[in-house]
């Protein structure tokens, strides 16, 4: 365990869809060096979305060699590492000799949604056992897929050389001395494949995928004994692997089951820690936050899609100097801000709508646009928040992530819910997260200062477009469980 000041380190891995990042952690959870170095991204023709295996390994093992032969870390042990990546990102690959027979196909991605559709009849069913529902986004039909469209991948299934699984498998397969083939129950939870109540891969969805067992890693906690990361003459042991989401729900400590916590970076997820037996809203996703020999933790979860995707769609098609505007991005109770309907990667939670139109509303000019994009995602998690307060109270909202700093975000969602929001001066969530999971959850880590708390006042013009929001949505057959 790290605690006080003791001159001891740990080491977070945060492998990102725009990049990878390494940040030093000292025994009060404070960041002393950080190294982020960027990673691309395909985007076909076809709709496929796909990042190269072999960058992000090099990107990760890159950023690690920076902060570990940093002038902070010299002379000072790095006693432990957690890796987060993200979820539902797979890669397959052979299991004898290493080499990815794919690329790693994004979360995004959606190749295989009409094959999926089959399954529409066991979807009630496939939803009771994984506590998600059945979506494309997810990697079953993914491995599904390249199964069935990549030769090289069929061939080593034949001869009893395929691996296949979650991005973070592949990654500490090829970072870790030891070679192993293990999996998180955070990463194989999203695969549509694993049974988050018995932390195993479940018989039932592996004959509904027609996968064989064989081809999948061995499923293990999420604080684990993976092996040893070599950077230079340290021989780290990573001692957590998790997704990055479920990372950032310990970016504050333990998480507390009367807070919501919201990360905004490429889509909006907001969590709430719960017991294994908690009834899941519908609507809502069942996730692992983190399990060891004393048993799990257990979220139920949203996710927005449309968040900082929705920026980038918004950025192509105005003039405006988007990063500088959301930062002074104000709106006046006068203006006639119109309404997006933000289905930029499909509608996640809780509506599930994969198809659903990407257009404005009414008009207005390129920062009230903004606006409307801003308040969308606004209007998304007070969806969410709302189908988590029909099961249990909360008291208030921790929001992180890169959008977080946009503070028309922040009070837009404070006034629509009536909950404080609170942002604290922390930029990399998931990393320190997974630092904190991989120290054991130490006491002696330092709270997070609070940058700012937004009270919730009365805003009758955002409640309004809220209501005719709601009102577009119906009308376009998405409307909340």
């Amino acid at each position: 365990m790290v605690n006080g000041p003791s001159p001891r380190l740990v080491l977070a891995l945060d492998q990102g869809g725009h990049g990878s990042r390494a940040i030093l952690f000292d025994g009060c959870g404070t960041a002393i060096a950080e190294s982020h170095v960027p990673v691309a991204t395909s985007h076909g023709e076809d709709g496929f979305i796909e990042q190269d295996p072999l960058e992000l390994v090099r990107s990760l093992a890159c950023a690690a060699a920076d902060v570990c032969e940093s002038q902070a870390a010299a002379g000072r042990p790095i006693v432990a590492a957690g890796l987060a990546t993200q979820r539902s990102t797979i890669v397959c690959w052979e299991r004898s000799s290493g080499r990815a027979l794919t690329g790693a196909i994004s979360w995004q991605d959606r190749r295989n949604a009409e094959w999926l559709d089959g399954l529409r009849p066991h979807a009630a069913e496939i939803r009771r056992l994984t506590g998600l529902v059945l979506s494309p986004h997810y990697g079953a039909s993914k491995l599904r897929w390249c199964l069935d469209h990549v030769p090289a991948v069929r061939r080593a299934a034949d001869r009893g050389d395929l691996v296949f699984g979650p991005l973070s498998c592949y990654l500490l397969n090829r970072l870790l001395d030891e070679r192993p083939l293990v999996n998180d129950p955070a990463n194989a939870s999203r695969t549509l494949l694993f049974d988050p109540t018995t932390l195993a891969w479940s018989q039932p969805l592996l004959d509904a995928f027609d996968i064989g067992r064989p081809c999948l890693p061995t499923c293990v906690p999420t604080r684990h004994g993976y092996g040893h990361l070599r950077v230079g003459p340290r021989r780290i042991p990573v001692t957590a692997c998790t997704g990055d989401q479920s990372a950032a729900a310990f970016a504050f400590g333990t998480p507390d089951g009367r807070v919501a916590l919201v990360n905004v970076g490429t889509g909006a997820f907001v969590q709430r820690a719960v017991s294994a037996d908690a009834t899941l809203p519908d609507g809502l996703l069942r996730s692992v936050l983190r399990s060891d020999d004393a048993g799990a933790v257990y979220s139920h979860e949203g996710t927005v899609n449309g968040a900082g995707s929705a920026i980038e769609w918004l950025r192509g098609r105005v003039a405006l100097d988007v990063e500088r505007a959301l930062g002074s991005l104000a709106v006046r109770p006068s203006d006639d801000v119109p309404l997006f309907m933000n289905g930029v990667g499909g509608l996640g939670a809780p509506f599930w709508l994969p198809g659903f139109p990407v257009e404005f509303v009414g008009d207005g000019d390129e920062p009230l646009r903004l606006a409307a994009v801003v308040e969308s995602i606004a209007f998304l998690l007070r969806v969410n928040l709302d189908a988590m307060r029909r099961a249990a109270t909360l008291r208030d909202v921790r929001i992180s992530g890169g959008m977080a700093r946009c503070n028309h975000l922040c009070q837009s969602l404070a006034d629509l819910c009536g909950l404080e929001v609170r942002r604290h001066a922390l930029r990399e969530a998931t990393a320190r997260g997974v630092a904190f999971l991989a120290a054991g959850e130490p006491q002696g880590w330092h709270d997070v200062p609070l940058e700012r708390a937004f009270e919730p006042q009365p805003n009758e013009p955002l409640a309004a477009r809220y209501r005719r929001w709601l009102a577009e949505m119906a009308r376009r057959g998405a409307v909340a469980p």
